[in-house]
């Protein structure tokens, strides 16, 4: 039987996520986004042209979904979060701790990458904000080895 975890177990790891939204014909659409958890909120990636961006403008409802998942240490772990998201402006501070999350310290960033794709400084960055009106979480981190041997508890962010 499935069980939940500490949803900072997996908001913690930089991991990707899959922001679902609505777009304009109603059908849903989903992108993968890497976050940043902070003050109660995921904060994803966006861009004043983006789609993602131009959905929530539209219709702010979105689902977002996170795997933990590590075939050989028997983890699979399922956080989803659900609720109303808003366009914020870019907080460049934030930005660069959500880069650093994935990237390592600002000192080993690929230069091409900051300037081309990532462009910190770029005045039609947006963030995607979450605060969310409700929290899944669902660990069958257990299907190799079962319950009491499950590896996950060993693993750190």
């Amino acid at each position: 039987m499935p069980k939940p975890f500490d949803p900072e177990d997996v908001l913690n790891l930089p991991l990707m996520a899959n922001l679902a939204t609505i777009a304009d014909d109603g059908a849903p659409r989903n992108a993968p986004v890497w976050f940043q958890w902070e003050r109660g909120a995921l904060w994803m990636l966006g861009d004043r042209a983006g789609s993602s961006v131009h959905r929530i403008s539209r219709d702010p409802r979105v689902a977002v979904e996170i795997v933990d998942y590590d075939n050989a240490g028997g983890v699979l772990r399922h956080l989803g979060l659900r609720g109303t998201a808003t366009i914020e402006p870019m907080d460049r501070a934030l930005f660069r701790r959500l880069l650093a999350r994935y990237l390592g310290p600002e000192a080993t960033w690929n230069v091409w990458f900051i300037d081309t794709v990532a462009r910190i400084d770029d005045p039609d960055g947006r963030l995607i904000r979450l605060d969310p009106d409700s929290i899944f979480t669902n660990d069958v981190s257990y299907f190799r080895t079962g319950p009491t041997l499950a590896s996950h508890m060993n693993r750190t962010p």
